[in-house]
């Protein structure tokens, strides 16, 4: 009640002092550093992630690229390469003339190098950077080198990858907050009881978003997913706070004399229900923190901040603004769209078997879907990409001309025998789809002896301790194909160099699949333990968390069930979040309902006209919930060209959708049927008067 007082009297101050937070905040945000590299998730301890520090560290090379060079000169392709060389960042560009002059016919070099390299109109060059994958340095480097080239060259690799990514992504997300404040705002319009409403949530959201995304600078850099979904996440999701304080002011303004005094009261009941309902949320963003591979932790820090300042927000900031705002919001007040659905709820309990029937019904298939939807997800980055996105072009091309979908590199030992290396490579050039592997060795025989080998070239090759093998594969990224070879690989390389590493995109990827399996495994497990505790404790049952999580958990295979269904293949990362997501934000709906039907029982009413009661209170409250987290995913879903951003947006939206349909028709039946059971297994929930009404309805 002192904290309630302090915010009423110090309104202006609080206001005041969030104004003057914003620019702090903003500073931040424009500091934070945004990666758009999924493979730096990965955990540190891995070898392909070992590997890659080792190429840094030790042949200074980080980043990697083919370059398809079409309808071009040697003359012109030589002059391109010396250019390209120039570039900041670019460590050394490999083409024909790194091995001998173009004068000197191609013919000279050993067949599998020059088929390597050259495909009818066709000439393919490597160009290796001194930086990190997804480095800025890098990705301004990939951008210098698409200027030099024009038309007739295509970039392909990792960095080309999230160069387009950032792009993207930069030109999109300004648009999504747009979109997803005004269908946020439109929803609120239609359900809420004013016009002025909405835009005094939206501008204390608004300032808690900023605030969120300004303290992100604390944590050094944030993923380009948690960036583009957190300040929609937050809205949508903390935007019930600010429902329930509004109604809770409104209804104190009958009661109480002066505004500030309803405000007061609105304040210290909204606090006691926001609390207990924000900590399933927070404790399902949580829960992705429990991931190895560390892009949920991400999400799952900026997203639990974001909530936790959502609810600071609903008891300073919303309070502080209605107050100043109280006249112009009051005559701006209209009747609620939403009808009275006490007549609604009775029947829908009356039929409620019909509705115990469905959930029993839904199980299997939305189960079996659900399952399926996980084994069926892609992994590789370039599918959430548009197709006429330059990196796309560029790895058809490569495909098209060159049967290269994958490039493989492997770091043996140095002090190997030659023969041993040549004999390692002839053995890998006999797995499936391995088109070429590529090396010192490769070159060096009959035709072309080490002695005129460049200098040069050998450095790219050959560090201290490691020489650098490239292996050109026809499996795309990702396939079971290649999961296959490099499984074969690894088994080739370990027989010849024990401390052999194979990295690359593919063997990162091969990791990430593993990892983020386990992964799902653990989040689903923690969030559902955590949640499960947090009402127990809150409800003081034991039953009640089984009946709820259950619902939800309904909601949740039907939602992600439903892309096997329909033959849509999702990115690998929005089965994981969604379900924690899905769970932590709308198990809310569920315990909305049935902290009434609990106090309904407990002051003396039957079951059936507790439930009545619960569902009917409940209704208006859960549409407008339900409506705000569609509203504010919906928009972003159909507009984003990245497939990934896409994907979570449509989950979330339908999510909300089918979780909000699940509590209203399937929990007041669930709870029909259950209810001996919960009134035996609560704490307070059976006085002897409902016990005896019980039996009266029942007769």
């Amino acid at each position: 009640m002192k904290f309630a007082k302090a915010v009423v009297k110090h309104k202006t101050f609080i206001l005041v002092l969030t104004l003057i937070l914003m620019i702090p905040s903003l500073l931040g945000m424009i500091g934070t550093r945004i990666n758009y590299d999924m493979l730096d998730y990965l955990p540190g301890n891995i070898d392909t992630i070992k590997g890659q520090d080792l190429l840094m560290e030790d042949f200074g090379k980080g980043a990697f690229s083919l370059i398809v060079v079409e309808d071009m000169e040697k003359k012109d392709v030589a002059e391109l390469k010396s250019k390209i060389e120039k570039v900041d960042h670019v460590d050394t560009v490999v083409w024909y003339d790194s091995l001998m002059d173009i004068s000197v016919p191609m013919e000279a070099l050993p067949d599998e190098i020059t088929e390597a390299f050259n495909k009818g109109n066709a000439t393919m060059v490597a160009v290796f950077f001194d930086s990190a994958t997804s480095a800025d340095v890098t990705m301004d480097a990939i951008r210098q080198i698409r200027g030099i080239c024009g038309k007739q060259c295509f970039v392909s690799g990792m960095s080309a990858l999230v160069t387009d990514l950032k792009d993207l992504c930069e030109k999109e997300e300004p648009v999504y907050v747009a979109i997803a404040v005004i269908l946020a705002c439109l929803a609120m319009i239609i359900f809420l009881d004013g016009w002025l409403v909405p835009f005094v949530f939206l501008a204390s959201i608004g300032m808690m978003i900023l605030l969120n995304m300004g303290t992100n600078y604390f944590m050094g850099e944030i993923s380009y997913i948690t960036k583009a979904l957190s300040a929609v996440l937050q809205l949508a999701v903390t935007m019930d706070y600010s429902i329930f304080l509004w109604h809770c002011y409104n209804e104190k303004r009958e009661l109480y004399s002066t505004k500030e005094e309803a405000m007061t009261y609105a304040i210290k009941d909204t606090m006691t229900s926001v609390v207990g309902s924000s900590i399933t949320t927070i404790a399902g963003f949580v829960a992705l923190c429990f991931m190895s591979f560390t892009l949920g932790r991400d999400l799952g820090i900026v997203m639990a901040k974001g909530v936790f300042l959502g609810v600071i927000g609903c008891v300073t900031v919303l309070p502080a603004l209605i107050l100043v705002l109280d006249k112009p919001l009051q005559k701006t007040k209209h009747r609620s769209l939403i009808p009275n659905m006490s007549k609604f709820a009775s029947k829908l309990t009356k039929v409620f078997p019909v509705f115990l029937c469905l959930f029993l019904v839904l199980i299997p298939p939305a189960y079996i879907g659900y399952s399926k939807t996980n084994d069926e997800v892609y992994y590789d980055m370039g599918q959430c990409l548009p197709e006429d996105i330059e990196y796309v072009i560029a790895n058809t091309k490569l495909r098209e001309t060159f049967d290269v979908a994958s490039t493989h590199m492997i770091l043996i030992d140095k002090t190997k025998e030659a023969k041993d290396i040549k004999a390692m490579i002839k053995e890998m050039e006999q797995v499936e789809g391995v088109k070429q592997v590529l090396g010192l060795e490769s070159v060096v025989g009959s035709t072309v002896p080490e002695e005129i080998i460049p200098e040069k070239l050998e450095s790219v090759l050959k560090s201290d301790k490691w020489e650098l093998l490239l292996i050109n594969s026809s499996y795309k990224v990702a396939s079971d194909d290649v999961n296959h070879q490099i499984t074969q690989l690894n088994k080739i390389l370990k027989k010849y160099d024990g401390n052999g590493m194979l990295i690359g995109e593919a063997p990162c990827m091969k990791d990430m699949i593993d990892i983020t399996g386990h992964d799902f495994q653990v989040v689903t497990a923690v969030s559902v333990l955590a949640i499960f505790v947090i009402i127990l404790l809150v409800e003081k049952s034991i039953s009640l968390p089984f009946i709820l999580i259950s619902v939800i958990e309904l909601a949740i295979f039907i939602n992600l069930g439903l892309p096997h269904y329909l033959g849509q293949s999702l990115p690998f990362i929005a089965p994981i979040c969604i379900s924690t997501i899905q769970l932590g934000a709308t198990v809310d709906y569920a315990i909305l309902m049935t902290t009434r039907y609990k106090a309904e029982r407990a002051a003396g009413q039957s079951k059936k006209e507790a439930i009545d009661i619960a569902l009917g209170t409940s209704i208006p409250s859960i549409i407008v919930s339900g409506m705000g987290l569609f509203s504010a995913t919906f928009g972003v879903a159909v507009y984003s060209d990245i497939d990934i951003i896409s994907s979570m947006c449509m989950l979330m939206a339908r999510g909300a959708v089918v979780s909000m349909l699940c509590v209203i028709f399937i929990l007041p039946a669930l709870l029909m049927l259950c209810d001996k059971l919960v009134c035996h297994s609560t704490i307070g929930i059976k006085p002897k008067k409902a016990a005896r009404e019980d039996v009266i309805y029942e007769k």
